[in-house]
């Protein structure tokens, strides 16, 4: 794949002698040189994909049909007879991990043809919440969609700020292990370990940390290990989960008695991130810093890259549009019923909540991934991330999401200049006698309000604002106001080790409809009375 861009690199360099003056003139490297011409070039194909998206989208439906074609599924659910999208709707049932485990198993017997034409190259291995460990097949096919967009994220954001010194320095990657089992003849292992397979070498040699560090299994031995790594390196550009990165400069500032990252890594100028939202964690990750730094925001899946940061003036996602995948979305409200709207990314509205289908050349046929997203911009196709079809409250009709937890918190702690470390919501049910029931707010502050329970009332004021339901259910004495539990420090990084998701790619959930993670958290709450 990069022997054309070596072919195109030099046919750069021997173009234009008063591109390569400019090039000492602003003392860039040859080799940020090279790769600001191919990020150019690379983010011109972007741009040309973003105002083509339903042609291209056409292109794939089209494509993914002919290929799987003659394959098992392919067979069973006549592909050879669909014609259209209305046709593919009435043959092609929404599923989930459950529904595909016969054909997993199928694969798993060597049998070839199963889902997609061959067999898979890798599993990427998940953690499922009903079905256990997740096998996600990927592809020849499909992996250019996981490593050729991360690429396309970061030259495009090259291409558009100029910004490509951070390529001269170091790269960290806070990932999951790269070791992977042979699962029936196949390679397996977490996505963000497989992707280290596929990084090119010349990366290879401004990646950190360690092949055999980022082997190490247990995250805090892991992370210390890192750290002593990494602490005196020119490292320029940081790639993580925020919650795990902020262990990270934590761990550094101690290691090296810093007050600020930006004193250890003077030349720190891009921090890539994806999995969860980035806002409740900017206020802290910023002081430890010392600065704003810019950053990418990705959104990747082991079912698929969906989705990236395309401007540093939107924080929407540019939708993923001519990469392997065609897209279906179903409205969340109907995500449950017998026969839901499905409908193309054609169809979309602005500011609806919909749940995402994929269909993709890894073989995955309108297959329920579990995220919801809201479409905020129809030309270019930019989506934010709403939160996941399991991760709600609706113990009493009220349905309150992601985004809206979050959106009510992160409003009124901005206003008051209070940082949030974590939270996770909870419906209490057993109240006390005598009182109603209410929504419990489970938060790891960094700096506690002075005056707690304003806070919550300004909180709620924020959710009623948003949720009709949710104010329906108070003005009618279903629910009283939200409380607000201030934990003690490290409370979420305590739950997340005691159930072995510490680290990685693991995220904790924001929403429950049930008190699973709030019977834990209940030990740690600071008592305010």
């Amino acid at each position: 794949m990069f022997s054309w861009v070596f072919h195109f690199s030099l046919e750069v360099l021997s173009s234009s002698f008063n591109q390569l003056f400019t090039l000492f003139i602003l003392e860039m490297s040859i080799k940020t040189f090279i790769i600001y011409q191919l990020a150019k070039v690379i983010s011109l194909k972007v741009q040309k994909d973003t105002a083509n998206g339903l042609m291209y989208q056409e292109r794939i439906f089209k494509s993914l049909l002919k290929s799987a074609r003659t394959t098992i599924f392919g067979k069973e659910h006549g592909f050879q007879e669909i014609t259209n999208y209305e046709d593919f709707k009435t043959k092609v049932p929404l599923v989930d991990y459950e529904d595909l485990k016969s054909y997993i198993n199928q694969i798993n017997t060597g049998k070839p043809n199963v889902l997609w034409k061959g067999v898979p190259r890798f599993y990427a291995k998940t953690s499922g919440t009903t079905s256990g460990s997740k096998f996600i097949p990927l592809t020849k096919q499909s992996i250019p969609n996981h490593f050729g967009t991360a690429r396309n994220a970061i030259f495009h954001y090259i291409a558009t700020t100029g910004n490509v010194d951070f390529m001269d320095g170091k790269m960290i990657f806070l990932s999951g292990s790269p070791l992977l089992e042979d699962f029936n003849g196949i390679p397996t292992g977490r996505l963000s370990g497989i992707s280290n397979h596929l990084v090119p070498n010349w990366l290879k040699k401004s990646q950190m940390p360690s092949y055999t560090t980022n082997c190490i299994d247990d995250w805090e031995t892991k992370l210390d290990k890192i750290v002593e790594e990494t602490a005196k390196e020119d490292m320029r550009m940081i790639s993580g989960i925020p919650p795990w990165v902020q262990m990270y400069y934590e761990r550094l500032l101690d290691y090296t008695g810093k007050k600020t990252i930006m004193e250890i890594f003077p030349n720190y100028s891009l921090f890539v991130y994806g999995g969860v939202n980035f806002e409740p964690y900017r206020a802290k990750l910023e002081s430890l810093v010392g600065k704003q730094i810019p950053s990418v925001e990705t959104y990747p899946a082991s079912e698929g890259f969906l989705a990236f940061q395309d401007s540093q003036y939107e924080k929407a996602l540019l939708l993923n549009v001519n990469s392997g995948i065609f897209f279906e979305f179903i409205p969340v409200d109907e995500i449950y019923n017998e026969n839901p709207t499905r409908i193309s990314l054609a169809d979309v509205e602005l500011d609806i909540n919909y749940a995402v289908i994929l269909n993709t050349n890894a073989g995955l046929w309108g297959y329920k991934i579990g995220d919801t997203v809201k479409f905020v911009s129809l030309s270019p196709y930019r989506i934010l991330v709403t939160g996941r079809v399991d991760h709600f409250i609706s113990a009493f009709g009220e349905h309150v999401i992601g985004k809206e937890v979050e959106t009510a918190l992160l409003s009124v702690a901005k206003d008051n200049n209070i940082r949030i470390v974590e939270f996770s919501v909870a419906p209490q049910v057993e109240s006390k006698q005598g009182e109603l029931p209410f929504h419990e707010w489970f938060v790891e502050f960094d700096n506690i309000p002075h005056n707690l329970a304003d806070f919550a009332s300004k909180v709620d004021i924020k959710m009623q604002q948003q949720n009709s339901y949710y104010k329906d259910l108070l003005d009618g004495n279903v629910l009283q106001t939200l409380k607000v539990r201030p934990l003690k420090p490290n409370s979420f990084r305590n739950y997340m080790k005691s159930i072995g998701k510490l680290g990685g790619q693991n995220k904790v959930p924001r929403l429950a409809d049930n008190r699973e993670i709030a019977i834990f958290l209940e030990k740690y709450v600071i008592d305010r009375s």
